[in-house]
């Protein structure tokens, strides 16, 4: 599987009519994008199925899950959409899986309590279930979404590699040492291209919101550095620096370079938009970002 270096992840591919999202992949793709991730989240459509929706829209485009969420679908059915998808698509679906968070989780009425536990089952329990199931010729990576270190280790010891999000390259670094050589790092990285630091930081703090909620997050943060104060009042200066790149596009290819020379075998870069997740406007902060970040456009497709 060839993903290149800078990737795509958007939440609006999960959650725009078909057409659309099928358009936009397309000119992802055209751009020279080396991969387009499909989040599974509150609103959004069933990943697996929407991942087949998008490979089938384009050519040679990867596509990712990041994450499909455990506790939606059971072990086996997991590895046959798994199974489905390497079939169809050679070389051109990764699995991303994740424990998502206590709030969403026990929203659709499981326990998380012990979600390392949880996962470390679940994986034996796909693995399981392969035994069953036709095995493709060239099978899916299977990544976790993972941040602190038992859950990389597992991500080491039972999977592929990792899919981490909301982080910053000093956690990329720290995730390449646990994982070690020969397994993908994948990180997620939020980007705007806005050169006026005021107007970045407001965009960021929009983006911040939602995941000030979430305490995975904020734990894995203070492992950083971060503290209580970074976290209060919508989130500081220095958080929303931390987690947004912000600038022109040399600013954000640094920032992408610097996942890179931590350890990350790809950035996923997701580009944010002044009021709510907007596709046509990500689209063209990607257009603007392709050259500086060194991709290769390829011809072919009619983009959004």
């Amino acid at each position: 599987m060839d993903i290149g270096r800078v990737g795509v992840w958007h939440p609006m591919i999960s959650k725009a009519p078909a057409e659309e999202a099928r358009r936009a992949a397309a000119r992802v793709e055209e751009l020279g994008y080396g991969s387009l991730w499909v989040n599974e989240g509150v609103g959004s459509k069933e990943p697996l199925a929407m991942s087949a929706v998008i490979l089938a829209a384009t050519e040679r485009l990867p596509v990712g899950t990041g994450i499909a969420n455990l506790w939606a679908r059971d072990a086996t059915a997991m590895e046959a959409g798994r199974v489905a998808l390497a079939d169809a698509f050679p070389d051109r679906f990764l699995l991303g899986i994740g424990v998502s968070h206590g709030a969403l989780v026990t929203g659709r009425g499981h326990d998380y309590a012990k979600p390392l536990t949880a996962m470390r089952s679940y994986l034996e329990a796909m693995d399981q279930a392969a035994h069953t199931l036709p095995t493709p010729a060239s099978p899916a990576p299977r990544i976790l979404a993972a941040l602190r270190p038992k859950m990389l280790e597992l991500s080491r010891d039972q999977a592929d590699g990792a899919h981490t999000y909301f982080v910053p390259p000093e956690h990329t670094s720290q995730a390449r040492q646990i994982l070690g050589p020969g397994r993908l790092l994948i990180p997620e990285q939020a980007v705007v291209l806005e050169p006026d630091p005021a107007r970045a930081r407001e965009i960021a703090r929009a983006h911040l919101a939602f995941y000030l909620k979430l305490p995975n997050y904020l734990n894995n943060l203070r492992t950083l550095g971060l503290t209580d104060d970074d976290f209060a009042d919508g989130g500081s200066n220095r958080l929303a620096d931390t987690i947004v790149a912000w600038g022109d596009a040399g600013a954000i290819a640094k920032r992408v370079q610097a996942h890179l020379d931590a350890g990350a075998d790809h950035v996923a870069i997701q580009p944010l938009s002044p009021e709510a997740p907007d596709l046509a406007h990500a689209l063209s902060q990607l257009t603007d970002l392709a050259g500086p970040l060194g991709l290769q456009r390829r011809s072919g497709h009619v983009g959004l």
